[in-house]
């Protein structure tokens, strides 16, 4: 089969691998349909690493994805041959303290589809998949849509676990596909004072269909001073979407006293400041997000219902083989991208 393999920093090719073969009895053979570029896939592809995650190349990237049943392990109740699925690309074990308390993201023995060390990713035509990883979805979802339904569901993970503390206003920097998919969340849930922020034009526009109050780009504005002049007392969250570490300053100065500062965002740099003096006389709370646990139904349903519409976030399409134009282009940030995908197959 062919697979797009990382062979060295910004580099792609594709070449004819192995095809996966079912050896476990829980195991699901898919045929991969589409497979969307995420932010963290660019760290791997520009820097080899997200911490202490490290590349050995040739590597398989690729954990937002959207496929067909081709084939199941003996025990497989879960799916049958020719269900369109979407995936989920966490395996944890069912055993430990954290996933017996519901916190199977942070599994002790966490795998993770398209993760340096240890599972590969869906930049192939079949992938090799757990049976509980796999969502069936309705007809009348496109495999785009189920491909959309991984970024969704941190988003639905990261507003569900602060929600309680939304009260009436809540802020958003960065307004990439996580950033936008916490915003169509927040929405859902019935918040309706956001303010939103990002460097990049195109995302305000797209960001402003869903009517904030006031959006911002903090090249162009002094975002803490706009946002407070609308919302004096400060904001009751900030959810941090963009990984850039100037923007936890502006956070913390966003919050209110005893607000919630939520850290989604991935940084490129292994430590990160704080303004402490700010942070510590205001008790604010921070709040972290480890991609996202029991919430991938959520996603799903909220796309199956329209109640999130997030069809239009992807703006870019490229074949298997022009995957490396894809990862180009979404590390540049050019031509107003925000989601580029993959299609594998039809």
């Amino acid at each position: 089969m062919k697979a797009a393999l990382l062979t060295g920093i910004r580099n792609f090719e594709v070449h004819d691998v192995p095809m996966p073969k079912i050896t476990r009895d829980t195991d699901v053979l898919v045929r991969v349909t589409t497979v969307g570029v995420c932010g963290s896939d660019i760290h791997y592809y520009t820097e080899g690493r997200i911490g202490d995650q490290v590349v050995e190349f040739p590597f398989l990237g690729g954990h937002e994805a959207a496929g067909v049943v081709e084939q199941t392990g003996k025990s497989v109740r879960r799916v049958s041959p020719g269900d369109r699925i979407a995936i989920d690309p966490n395996v944890y074990c069912g055993q430990c303290d954290q996933c017996r308390s519901g916190r199977e993201n942070t599994c002790r023995e966490l795998k993770f589809m398209g993760c340096p060390g240890q599972l590969d990713g869906c930049l192939c035509e079949y992938a090799l998949v757990d049976e509980r990883c796999c969502y069936p979805i309705p007809d009348h979802m496109s495999a785009e849509e189920a491909t959309l339904s991984e970024p969704l569901a941190i988003a639905v993970y990261a507003v569900d676990r602060t929600l309680g503390a939304i009260g009436s206003s809540a802020g958003i920097l960065g307004l990439g596909p996580i950033g936008l998919s916490v915003f169509h969340v927040l929405r859902a849930r019935k918040a309706d004072r956001i303010f939103a922020t990002d460097k990049i034009p195109a995302r305000l526009e797209k960001a402003a269909g869903l009517k904030p109050i006031w959006t911002g780009n903090p090249d162009k504005s002094r975002v803490v001073d706009e946002i407070l002049s609308r919302e004096p007392l400060g904001l009751d969250v900030v959810y941090e979407c963009s990984g850039d570490p100037p923007a936890l300053a502006q956070a913390v100065r966003l919050c209110k006293p005893g607000g919630l500062l939520v850290i989604v965002g991935i940084p490129e740099t292994d430590e990160v400041t704080f303004p402490i003096h700010d942070l510590r006389r205001t008790e604010i709370t921070i709040f972290n997000i480890r991609r996202q646990a029991n919430c991938t139904q959520k996603a799903i349903d909220l796309i199956a219902s329209n109640e999130v519409a997030i069809s239009d976030m992807v703006t870019h399409r490229f074949p298997l083989d022009r995957t490396g134009e894809a990862y180009d282009l979404v590390s540049s940030y050019g031509d107003g991208v925000m989601k580029a995908m993959i299609t594998v197959s039809a």
